[in-house]
């Protein structure tokens, strides 16, 4: 008997996709596979997804066998891959690639979430071109409403934390751009140098730590695939 919603196909390629290809378990598997383990973080990084889905979603991972769910030291439950979830990585990545690689660049730059944009930058940020002490770099986004206008990324050594509200702390850089020119550069469709010549990008602060802009943002994974349209 066919299962609902199943392809009734002996297939591997049918039986792998009633797993994994219902609508966001492609993304919940890609923030696993980047490190996130915990509930609130998932959903920071699949924001449109409602808590109610992502636990129904982690559910049918966690049956499937490509997840297992376990309590931290704390008692938290934490979210990890099995070896068939690990085995997933190259699939997810490679599907990311081809994305970059084919889909037209300005089709993909409709699709722009402040916050998500601000949650992968955090995740990839490169500290090393920063000051030791703590550094507070705060983005602005001025074309959009005033409750989502700001972001703050506070880096003290390796830690990287997120701030969509002042955390009280001097800033030390003002970033101004539009969402569009920064979802850009964190895509590998331009450079920072590019969007500021382009008057796209304004700074406000340390020299030094705008000028090595570039090289402590952190990218996305697939901004070095090379694309083959424009």
């Amino acid at each position: 008997m066919e299962q609902r919603g199943g392809y009734g196909q002996f297939c591997p390629v049918a039986m792998a996709s009633e797993i994994l290809c219902s609508r966001w378990t492609t993304l919940v598997v890609r923030e696993l596979l980047l490190g996130t383990t915990r509930f609130n973080d998932l959903r920071r990084g699949v924001p449109r997804m409602s808590p109610a889905l992502l636990s129904k979603r982690l559910k049918e991972l966690e049956r499937a066998g490509v997840i297992v769910a376990v309590p931290n030291a704390n008692g938290v439950t934490e979210y990890h891959l099995s070896p068939a979830g690990e085995d997933l990585r190259p699939i997810v990545l490679g599907i990311g690639a081809w994305g970059h690689r084919w889909v037209e660049s300005q089709l993909t730059l409709r699709n722009l979430d402040p916050s998500l944009l601000m949650w992968d930058m955090r995740r990839n940020l490169n500290p090393k071109p920063l000051p030791k002490q703590r550094c507070t770099i705060q983005f602005l986004y001025p074309e959009l409403p005033e409750s989502k206008q700001n972001y703050w990324l506070v880096v003290d050594g390796t830690s990287v934390d997120l701030c969509g509200f002042d955390p009280g702390f001097d800033v030390d850089l003002l970033v101004t751009s539009s969402l569009k020119s920064m979802t850009a550069i964190w895509m590998g469709l331009t450079v920072v140098r590019r969007e500021v010549e382009a008057g796209n990008l304004e700074f406000d602060g340390d020299p030094n730590i705008a000028s090595a802009m570039q090289q402590w943002l952190g990218l996305s994974t697939f901004a070095a695939e090379q694309r083959r349209v424009s």
